[in-house]
């Protein structure tokens, strides 16, 4: 079986200040200093970076279906086998670790211990409905109508049905070896790429209303009443990033120390939209030209890693379930620390992936294990920053894992990642390349 490969040109030299990652740095920069200035009046610019968003939006749902399906019809099924134990594992040993770092540093910093916080909840918990128990939640990962899951942009189901469908559609393959249709499926994940390209030349002015925005309305002088929570945020994505690093590292033999010009443009991405699935066309098109990456690892393990490998997830609600004990003085015993990180984790494969999906998560956590809500409210008023934590890990470590899962393949090409050679993401030629090889490595 034949699957997509890369095309490759000789990579021409750019001038820094044509950089996306600088040009969007820039925006980020120039939109906090508008927003402080000119304060509630940069209220008028939110539908411009709204629209933004939504431009992104629009094509998420389209693109992940694509690239599952033709990531897994593409193989082989001892190809696909191995890829997703790969994927899988790595995902869950990350989430694991970052929900004991969590942990460790939450019970050595208690960063909830003395919180005093009198201020209303900026959620109503009566429209948050009914929690749901750990069944319902792994229930809902299957949906009854796949197009209503596509309407309201429910991520799980949606790749649960991509999964399904593209091993229906490798079955009829390998029974018929007729392809048009996972040839038409990979031409119309192209065609989505190239629509978020030319999105993505208004990056810049998104980003700039965004963060315009949001200094004008809230400026920072919130962090200070939560300084110990977002420190704690701040230092277990560090420690997490680190061990990424590490790992990849020794396990690849690739030098770190190219990982942040490759990284750059999409973390400038996450931290200023602080929404996974926005970032995740930037995160696939750089996995396969600036990392190196396959185009049917990528395609997979990313599409996957977005929902269901979000590491700054796991890690923020962990905290917060520690949190929300010393904020009410609750002694949480060794099994409701062990089940708080399962429903952390559980939680981070169930969850939204775009902005506003916190307090939903925050109000679980707690009737869940019978915390108080009286500190939600301040919670949910410093989620901004938290979300920028939380999102720049997430994307950066599906990136990791992705790295990891192709070397475990054969198919992460390191000329690529040293600069030697350049590739195009969206130039697919479906005959270029055999990974069957590959597959029984």
């Amino acid at each position: 079986m034949t699957t997509t490969q890369p095309s490759t040109t000789t990579a021409p030299k750019k001038s820094p200040f044509t950089s996306p990652a600088i040009l969007i740095g820039l925006a980020a920069v120039l939109g906090i200093v508008f927003g402080l200035v000119v304060g509630d009046w940069a209220a008028n610019l939110e539908f411009i970076g709204d629209l933004f968003i939504r431009l992104i939006q629009m094509s998420i749902v389209p693109l992940v279906m694509t690239s599952v399906i033709v990531a897994t019809a593409s193989m082989s099924g001892k190809g696909m086998g191995g890829l997703a134990v790969r994927t899988f594992s790595w995902m869950f040993g990350f989430a694991v670790v970052s929900a004991l770092v969590a942990v460790a540093l939450a019970t050595l910093l208690r960063p909830g211990a003395g919180m005093v916080f009198t201020g209303e909840l900026e959620v109503d918990p009566a429209d948050l409905g009914e929690p749901t128990g750990w069944q319902d939640t792994l229930l809902n990962f299957v949906s009854t109508n796949v197009l209503s899951a596509m309407a309201e942009g429910d991520m799980v189901p949606i790749i649960v049905f991509s999964l399904l469908f593209g091993l229906a559609l490798n079955q009829l393959i390998a029974r018929t070896g007729n392809t048009v249709l996972l040839k038409v499926l990979d031409q119309a994940q192209q065609v989505i790429l190239g629509m978020i390209k030319l999105v993505m030349y208004l990056a810049p002015i998104g980003v700039f209303c965004l963060l315009a925005v949001v200094a004008g309305d809230v400026g920072f002088a919130v962090i200070t009443s939560a300084l110990a929570y977002l420190g704690t945020n701040a230092l277990g994505v560090i420690i997490i990033l680190i061990m990424f690093v590490v790992v990849t590292t020794l396990v690849t033999r690739l030098n770190p120390l190219l990982l942040p010009q490759k990284l750059a443009e999409q973390t400038a991405i996450a931290v200023t939209t602080t929404s996974s699935a926005v970032t995740f066309p930037t995160v696939l098109r750089n996995a396969v030209e600036k990392v190196g990456i396959s185009q049917r690892v990528a395609n997979f393990t990313l599409s996957i890693g977005m929902t269901m490998g979000s590491c700054g997830a796991v890690l923020n609600y962990t905290i917060v379930v520690l949190f929300l004990a010393q904020a009410g003085g609750v002694e949480l015993s060794a099994g409701q620390i062990v089940l708080g990180m399962a429903l952390a984790i559980l939680l981070n494969m169930g969850t939204i992936t775009v902005p506003g999906g916190f307090p939903v998560v925050a109000m679980f956590l707690a009737t869940s294990l019978g915390l108080p809500i009286q500190a939600i409210g301040l919670l949910i008023a410093v989620d901004w920053f938290t979300g920028v934590l939380r999102t720049f890990l997430n994307v950066n470590g599906d990136t990791f894992v992705a790295m990891l899962v192709a070397n475990g393949t054969g198919e992460i090409d390191r000329e690529v990642y040293n600069g030697t050679k350049s590739v195009t993401a969206d130039e697919i030629d479906m005959d270029a390349h055999d990974f069957e090889k590959a597959d029984q490595e």
